[in-house]
């Protein structure tokens, strides 16, 4: 394309994302990436998830001829998209193993015959040559590369599958490419470029900060209790996500959850695909469920409305931790990333690295990203700050939406603390050629004459009794942070404590020790409830909703969830809830008035009138006497008919897409193991 055909076409862009999407203006660099890669030119797009990056390349490829084909790692993110965009009027589609041969084979010909806007592929199947022959008889607009992160070999999802795509711009030279992801370090950005040879394409990069995401650390103690308090005190009847390390501790803390009265989930890979299938519709379709899984799950989730995510075992890096916490407040309203963390994880994450596949290098790399993830645990600095800073981006030193900044945490010397502890450990190897755990450790410190510091006559040591200064949960802070610093390490089955090269520092007085101090477990009391009143099952009423809104708003969220189940699409396909707050203030009369609001396009007006005028009529403030609107009759749906919905593409005639089927969808990449996932286990 020219760049005076792409002067023709970029006006499209604002009428289509008006017209098929209902909103009048673009957020950030929205315009400049369509804008780029409708006029043909290729691009590499970071931005935070909520930000709008699938507007990045569904507005080109309807404004460009063809079919744009989007490369989506997950078959559930294919379907809700797909869900999504039907809803919208765009002509969507897909191929992946869940369909039957008829329907995917009517898909293949709706792109023959140019019927489709877009077409969504996963990885796997891109690389078969009948896939690539497909494409070669059709006309591709554009490639979109979802989730590009995937390509980073020590990334925390790599996929071998993306390596391929290095292949499209060999096979289709002058078929713009546009790759995408919420998640890279300046290494991972520069990996990404290279292995998808789009070091010459045109690099956008937004902000990676979350402002509505309340980042939280606690010390974890009885963490499936700790979880209990933050969900009853902070998060009673929201949609949430609570991940844990092991298919057992899922299982477990599902159990627990439901005990308590709280609807939960649970979801791995070592359950049957009906079970899980079931589940996962349940918390796209339901308001308020909570699922419980293994790190696995999520990359396909598009719920805009999670309201917490919650980790109680430590994620294996900060990209991981960044991606899952993601998941919650898409919707840019208040959200609660909280992590429980301890001792345990450090042991196990150290045991995890030790016995992993690979050479030196690939373990090496995997000690490198722990090491962030527990800088970022042991900080008592702003937690969003160093968060932002792993990403490259400067943020401001107090974010004041962290815990460190709400209650900011004190530190100490530690220096004398870690010399006890380690000459510990260098004696009981040293002169009596033993190795043990934290526990025995601490025991000997504080004197304590247990029946194992008995039998191995422990307490001849002359550092018996030398840590009495210090309770027990500060010694295990000790560890843990020693552990962290790379000053102590965990050796074999049963995580005995090991001195390394960077001991003998501090045991020399080379180098001093600071260190975060312990702060007593509690959880439910770092954030005050500033995210609205509550309203029942499904969550709060946002604090910026008048008073006199809010009935409308649950009858307008009551109607919305009765037509997703008739349709069998989650309630946000119809309707996010910043559209229904929007109708609830406003209160539109009419269709027309109906049209001007906020995610309001012209399929959904025409689909959704009726309804949501029917509903406001019956939901409708009773005016005040005297007032003139009391005296004139409500507004009636039927008065203006709703104009029926011109196509996305208004040069092709739309044709109803084949039936998606739904049985068998997976949110997992993996097949996860107990400990879930291993490292690079991507099928």
């Amino acid at each position: 394309m020219t760049p005076s055909e792409a002067a023709v076409e970029i006006p499209d862009a604002q009428q289509v994302l008006h017209r098929v999407f209902g909103y009048d203006s673009f957020r950030g660099e929205q315009q400049q990436i369509i804008e780029h890669v409708a006029g043909g030119g290729d691009a590499l797009v970071l931005m935070p998830t909520g930000g709008g990056k699938s507007l990045c390349y569904q507005i080109p490829a309807l404004v460009r001829a063809g079919t744009g084909v989007v490369i989506s790692p997950l078959i559930a993110l294919m379907q809700d998209q797909v869900d999504a965009l039907n809803a919208l009027g765009v002509r969507a589609g897909f191929l992946n193993s869940t369909q039957l041969s008829d329907d995917r084979r009517a898909v293949e010909q709706a792109f023959l015959d140019g019927e489709l806007d877009l077409l969504y592929l996963a990885p796997e199947r891109l690389r078969t040559e009948g896939t690539q022959r497909l494409l070669d008889r059709g006309t591709v607009s554009l490639f979109a590369i979802d989730e590009a992160h995937c390509v980073a070999q020590w990334g925390h999802d790599f996929r071998p599958d993306y390596l391929a795509l290095s292949m499209l711009h060999e096979r289709w030279p002058k078929v713009p490419r546009i790759a995408l992801t919420a998640t890279a370090t300046e290494a991972t950005h520069a990996e990404i470029a290279a292995r998808l040879g789009l070091e010459d394409a045109r690099h956008f990069v937004a902000g990676f900060d979350r402002p509505n995401i309340q980042y939280r650390i606690v010390a974890k103690n009885n963490p499936v209790k700790q979880l209990l308090e933050l969900i009853r005190t902070e998060h009673p009847g929201d949609a949430g996500v609570v991940y844990c390390l092991s298919r057992a501790s899922v299982e477990k803390t599902a159990a627990a959850l439901v005990e308590q009265g709280i609807d939960a989930v649970p979801y791995h890979a070592g359950m049957d695909s009906r079970t899980r299938a079931a589940n996962q519709s349940k918390f796209l379709r339901e308001d308020g469920v909570v699922v419980v899984a293994t790190i696995a799950f999520g990359m396909g989730i598009d719920k805009p409305d999670v309201r917490f995510v919650a980790h109680l075992d430590l994620p294996k890096s900060v990209e991981g931790y960044y991606q899952e916490t993601g998941r919650a407040g898409r919707d840019g309203e208040p959200a609660t990333a909280w992590l429980a963390y301890g001792l345990q994880d450090v042991v196990q994450q150290r045991k995890m690295i030790e016995g992993s596949e690979g050479d030196e290098a690939h373990r090496r790399a995997l000690a490198r990203h722990l090491e962030s993830m527990l800088a970022l645990c042991e900080t008592v600095g702003c937690r969003r700050s160093r968060l932002l800073a792993y990403f490259g981006q400067t943020g401001a030193p107090d974010c004041g939406n962290c815990d460190t900044c709400l209650t900011p945490a004190e530190s100490w010397d530690g220096t004398v603390a870690a010399q006890k502890l380690l000459s510990t450990v260098w004696r009981l190897a040293k002169e009596r050629r033993q190795k043990f755990g934290a526990g025995q450790i601490i025991d000997i410190l504080q004197g304590k004459k247990t029946a194992k510091v008995i039998q191995f006559d422990h307490d001849g040591l002359s550092v018996f009794g030398i840590g009495t200064d210090l309770g027990t949960n500060e010694w295990r802070g000790v560890v843990r942070q020693l552990l962290a610093l790379g000053l102590l390490a965990v050796e074999g089955d049963y995580g005995t404590l090991v001195l390394t090269e960077a001991s003998g520092e501090v045991l020399g007085g080379r180098r001093s020790v600071p260190m975060r101090k312990e702060t007593a477990p509690a959880a439910g009391s770092s954030r005050k409830e500033s995210g609205g009143s509550r309203s029942g099952k499904g969550g709060r009423v946002p604090v910026d909703l008048p008073a006199a809104a809010v009935p409308v708003f649950e009858s307008l969220r009551a109607w919305r969830a009765e037509t997703a189940r008739e349709q069998g699409v989650p309630a946000y396909v119809v309707f996010h809830d910043a559209t229904l707050r929007e109708i609830a203030t406003r209160l539109p009369g009419t269709v027309a008035e109906l049209g001007t609001v906020n995610g309001v396009g012209e399929a959904k007006l025409a689909k959704y009138a009726e309804g949501i005028l029917q509903t406001l009529g019956g939901a409708r403030p009773e005016p005040a006497a005297g007032d003139p609107a009391a005296e004139s009759p409500p507004a009636q749906a039927e008065a203006t008919p709703a104009p029926a919905p011109a196509p996305a593409r208004a040069a092709v005639p739309a044709q109803a897409q084949p039936a998606a089927p739904r049985t068998g969808e997976s949110l997992f990449g993996p097949e996860d193991e107990d400990i879930d996932p291993p490292w690079d286990d991507w099928e």
